[in-house]
Parts: structure tokens; sequence; C-alpha cells
């Protein structure tokens, strides 16, 4: 298991980003990078809300995903394409456990979420239907909290450091967010989860 491309943005003006700006269009970084708790140095979130923060620090999606998507959409889709700024190779990301802990060069991750597509990654991608068809694909990647600050680069193993008693998949997850009230249960019962799933569980169990 190990990272393939590490990647980084800036903002940049768009007509079709959700707030008209943007920083979705990641690029490979040569070398080492330095991640802290806002993410890795040199890479920006036009929407700190949705994308940014601490507890969404940085965003990693499979190269084998990627390849997946690549055949379903026939066209050729470059590391980073998706917003990412971990490209994995030999690693389930969707099935990695929510509160699991990765580490990677000498920075500690934890995953905390799923990505949730947004109208800016339906104007970047350009392709019909596409919050819907990433929806139901299941494959959304996973946000990761820094725990510990430190260096990663391409080339850098993954070595899974801690899981959680309680089993929760970011795959399952996603579908916690969507409104799978048994899953949202379990996720509840996750020590140091994001505080996002508390009010995403007001909303789908109404309690």
């Amino acid at each position: 298991m190990r990272v393939v491309t590490v990647s980084a943005g800036r903002v940049v003006d768009a007509d079709w980003a959700q707030l008209h700006r943007t920083g979705i269009d990641k690029r490979p970084v040569p070398g080492r990078v330095a991640v802290r708790a806002e993410g890795l140095d040199g890479d920006e979130q036009a929407d700190r809300k949705s994308h940014g923060g601490p507890e969404q620090a940085v965003y990693a999606y499979a190269r084998e995903d990627l390849d997946w998507w690549a055949a379903e959409l026939g066209r050729e889709l470059r590391d980073g394409m998706f917003g990412e700024n971990l490209t994995t190779l030999g690693l389930d990301v969707n099935g990695a456990l929510i509160g699991e802990r990765w580490r990677i060069g000498s920075a500690l991750l934890e995953v905390t979420a799923p990505r949730v597509p947004c109208a800016t990654f339906r104007g970047w991608m350009g392709e019909p239907g596409w919050v819907k068809r990433f929806t139901q694909a299941e494959r959304p990647g996973a946000y990761l909290r820094v725990v510990q600050d430190g260096e990663l680069g391409a080339g850098d193993g993954i070595r899974v450091e801690f899981r959680p008693e309680t089993r929760v998949t970011v795959a399952e997850s996603f579908r916690a967010y969507h409104g799978a009230r048994e899953v949202m249960r379990r996720l509840l019962k996750i020590p140091g989860r994001s505080h996002k799933w508390d009010s995403a569980a007001k909303r789908v169990l109404g309690d």
C-alpha cells in the first residue's frame, strides 16, 4: 500500500464553480510535502466549510477507483483529477474504517468522512448526472484529519496503525450520510468522530 501521487492546488476563479472560485484542480507536487492540521503546504480550498479545515484536511482517492471511473466514462483520469491530495495504490480507501489511522512518511492521518459530491465537482467533471452517478457508485474516497504533523511524498508506504472497535467503513458512512439509520447509529459510537457526524445524525435520525 503506497501513495502514488501527492497533489495540491491553488484557488482560481471559475464561473462554473459553486462559489465561482475553486481549488479542485490538484496537480502533482514533487519531493516531500509538509502536512499540518489544515492540510498540505501549498494546497487551497475555496469552500472551507465543505472541503477544508481540520476534519477534512486531506482527501485520499484510490488509483484503482480512478481506473474504474476511467472505464465507465471512456476517458483518461490523471492522478488528482477528483481533487484528491493523495492518490493511493493497493489500499481499499472505501473499505477503510472511520477513525482508522494511517502512517504516511512522518505524518499520522485519521479517516474522518467520505467525500460528498457537490455542484463544483459536477461542473469540474462536465459529465451528465455526475452527482447522482458518483453517489450511486459508492466510491467516495476518504477525508482525513492530521493527528501528527509531518512530511510525506509520492512513493511513501501507507501503514495502518490503528482501527477502532466500532467498524464503519467509508462506504458505509457514505450510506449513513444518505439515510442509512442503523449505520448512522453505529457511527455515533466511534470516539473522536468528526463533529459533522453529529449534525448529519440529527438530519438522518431526527433526534
